[in-house]
């Protein structure tokens, strides 16, 4: 049976601004990063050896987020894995006791 598809036309992310955050430790084996293209919110985690990591930023000519971008994108994560006005989120962010 065929179907009615229309095709969507694709837009060229070549001018999207590609993001990276870099998660692992500076001396660490691979390079653990997180990597955007658009939006910083809406990224995939890669795992890649320094030379290749290297290589992939200069052929992507990416920026490094902003701690501002960083902030946002980390209370994003925190509210869909905690919730909002839960107790499970008051219990997150309140402080360690000593």
């Amino acid at each position: 049976m065929a179907r009615n598809v229309t095709p969507i036309p694709v837009r060229n992310t070549d001018s999207f601004t590609r993001y990276i955050r870099v998660r692992s430790e500076p001396d660490a084996r691979f390079v653990e990063f997180d990597f955007a293209i658009g939006d910083p919110s809406l990224f995939v985690e890669l795992i890649m050896p320094p030379t290749v990591f290297e290589e992939f930023c200069r052929k992507n000519q990416v920026v490094e987020m902003t701690p501002e971008q960083i902030r946002i994108v980390d209370a994003d994560l925190d509210k869909w894995r905690y919730g909002e006005e839960t107790l499970m989120s008051a219990n997150h962010s309140r402080p360690a006791s000593s």
